[in-house]
Formats: C-alpha cells, structure tokens, sequence
C-alpha cells in the first residue's frame, strides 16, 4: 500500500493540475477524443482555470482537492473537483429541476496513470464524501465517457450507478458518448475499494 494523503489544493498546485490532466488525458483518452484535440490542449490555460477554481470558488461548497504520493520526495499525483450540481449537470433537455436539491457533481477525478492503482483516486473520493456530508448534500453525481471502462470499473466498485442519462458532447465534429452516474452519500463513513483507480469522472 502506498503512503499518500489528500488535502485541499492551493494556488500554486494549479500548474501542476494541469500537468496532471493533460497527462491522464492524453494516455486514458487517447482512444477516445481526436489526437490533434489532445496535442492541442493548452497547459498554461489550464493552469489559469485551475488557479481561478482554487483561489476564487463560486461557492464555499465548490471544491478541489490533491493526492500526495509520500516517498522520498512527496508528488502531487491526482486531484477532484466538485460543486454543487448545475446545468452543467444536467443531461440535454432534462429541466434545471430533474436533479432535484441537495446533489453534488463531480466534475473531475483524475490520477495520473504511473501513479495509478495506488489508493489515490479512492482516498480522493473518500475525502470528496466526508465534505459532501459536512455540506449537507444527500447524492453526487458524474459524468464519465461511455469508453472510459477504467473510471466505468472504479465508480461502479465505490457504488455508483448509471441514473439513465445520457449525452454526446461535441469533440471536433466528433460526438462522444457520455454517461451520468450517481450515489447516495452515506451517513457514515465508508471506505472505497482501492482495487481500482480512475481516470476520469
């Protein structure tokens, strides 16, 4: 078992996430979305966005946190992202109302693949759990692409489900299939299996 930890992310850590999402996609993607699409993402963008989620929140409830692989030097190897659910969220045509209150979304839940099956994305997303419980939300949900069996494997161990939504998200004149999942947080702590890790979520 490795040693590692979570903690919220801080400013500094946006270049790094951004590293780390560009890496993931363009090895758990690389079947999935364009080549040129994922040769011509742009780190430093990312970084920016990702700096503007850590410092400036939409909402104390909005969150992102790190995983920190422990070794001789400590490495931020995966990160997660949630808030509570918004149009974002929503599968096309299905009313701002459908979720119903109280629903949290993942809106990322990367670990860089060296640093995979290593208990990251599970401490990950028992940390996303015990603040969506502090929050008062009652169910997440995600989105993941229907041919990401490795996030399909991962969210399925932990008790995710597919709630029947679906959608195609528009890639490059390329439409890519999309499923929702959802689970109900538990009022108790659970631990997650840590058999399997994800990619994306």
């Amino acid at each position: 078992m490795a040693l590692g930890y979570v903690r919220p992310a801080r400013g500094d850590d946006a270049g790094e996430i951004a590293r780390i999402q560009l890496a993931t996609w363009r090895v758990a993607y690389r079947r999935i979305l364009p080549r040129h699409v994922l040769e011509n993402l742009d780190e430093g963008y990312l970084a920016r966005r990702w700096s503007a989620a850590v410092l400036q929140p939409p909402s104390d409830a909005h969150r992102v946190l790190v995983a920190v692989e422990q070794a001789e030097q400590s490495y931020l190897v995966g990160f997660a992202a949630s808030g509570p659910a918004d149009s974002e969220a929503l599968a096309p045509g299905e009313p701002a109302e459908a979720l119903g209150s109280g629903v949290v979304a993942v809106t990322d839940l990367l670990v860089e693949p060296r640093w995979g099956r290593r208990g990251h994305g599970s401490r990950l997303l028992s940390a996303l759990v015990d603040l969506w419980r502090a929050d008062g939300f009652e169910r997440a949900v995600a989105w993941s692409f229907e041919a990401d069996e490795a996030s399909a494997k991962f969210l399925t161990s932990t008790g995710w489900e597919p709630d029947g939504a679906a959608r195609a998200l528009d890639v490059d004149d390329l439409l890519v299939p999309q499923l929702r999942r959802h689970v109900a947080i538990p009022a108790e702590d659970t631990k997650p299996s840590e058999d399997t890790e994800p990619s994306e979520s």
